[in-house]
């Protein structure tokens, strides 16, 4: 029993020890999608001002593939000493329900360090489409079943269940069609490819403006600082209606407690700067830095709702 308890006072300071001296050398951030994608940029946007905090470099290293999966499982299974953090994503929620065997439990393997910021996703119609609201474009879809084409940035994205939600919350038929990422979708809906689309602000924004593309309503749960005076999807006919991007920081389970607290304070910090927060409005982003058990409690209620998404219409991947 002595050497029992012996051990476990030997662990706990053994584990102390290191939270104090953390950290002592660079700190990675896994970003499971390609460099020059919305995640990447806005990760090295944030990057400068945490390794100020840090007083260490955090080093944005990306691991793109299988839908976030190869990036997410590297970190899942890294070591659990706050050296290795993930940048997850409303798709690491989505593909719980929606890809057989993932390698990982997005809630047993991870410790949430906290929600960084929320991605303005826009619904759009092509301008040749006679409607200028929601409520018109239910009322055509209904009139037309099946006729109207939706675009997306792929199979199981973010905004292709944007658009299943939609359909099943307006009981309307519409066809889909995924691309490879949001700025192919996007320049196909403006060539008149698709007529529908949902995507992130970055990827229709400057279409928007030029008039090449018109914006219906935001899918966010609010208003965005982009668009103020356009309406959410709930607003405009659908209450009840979210389908919101977010990102968040992730270390591997069982990283110390005052690990994770360390790295959310300084993440936290950075999210502060006017320069950072600016630099995020700008990339279609607003910061909304979550606590490590309000992100837990987030990716829970992600993963149920969209899951039921997925059931509902029957959502399959290749």
């Amino acid at each position: 029993m002595k050497y029992r308890l012996l051990v476990l006072c030997t662990l706990l300071l053994s584990t102390a020890a290191h939270a104090q001296s953390y950290p002592n050398k660079p700190v990675r951030l896994i970003v499971p999608f390609p460099a020059g994608g919305p995640a990447d940029i806005t990760a090295r946007v944030i990057a400068p001002k945490v390794s100020e905090g840090l007083a260490q470099n955090l080093v944005i290293e990306n691991r793109a593939g299988g839908s976030a999966i190869i990036g997410s499982e590297f970190v899942a299974k890294s070591p659990a000493d706050g050296y290795t953090l993930l940048l997850g994503t409303v798709t690491n929620t989505i593909n719980v329900s929606l890809i057989p065997k993932i390698p990982y439990d997005m809630v047993r393997d991870f410790e949430p360090v906290g929600q960084l910021y929320i991605t303005t996703s826009i619904f759009t119609a092509h301008p040749s489409l006679p409607v200028k609201t929601v409520k018109e474009l239910i009322a055509l879809a209904k009139a037309r079943p099946g006729q109207l084409i939706y675009g997306s940035a792929g199979n199981g994205s973010p905004s292709h269940l944007a658009g299943e939600l939609l359909k099943t919350m307006s009981s309307i038929q519409m066809l889909h069609v995924p691309y490879k990422g949001g700025g192919p979708a996007a320049i196909e809906q403006v060539a008149g490819q698709v007529q529908l689309a949902f995507l992130s602000a970055p990827a229709v924004v400057p279409f928007i403006k030029e008039g090449r593309l018109r914006a219906l309503a935001v899918t966010n749960a609010k208003r965005s600082q982009i668009f103020p005076d356009l309406p959410t999807l709930a607003e405009a006919a659908l209450p009840g209606y979210e389908s919101e991007g977010w990102s968040a920081v992730f270390a591997p389970a069982k990283t110390p407690a005052a690990i994770v607290q360390r790295l959310h304070r300084d993440f936290a910090s950075a999210l502060r700067d006017n320069d950072v927060r600016a630099k995020l409005v700008a990339a279609g982003t607003e910061p909304a830095m979550l606590s490590p058990e309000d992100t837990a409690k987030k990716v829970r209620n992600e993963i149920e709702r969209w899951g039921k998404v997925v059931k509902a219409s029957g959502m399959k991947v290749d």
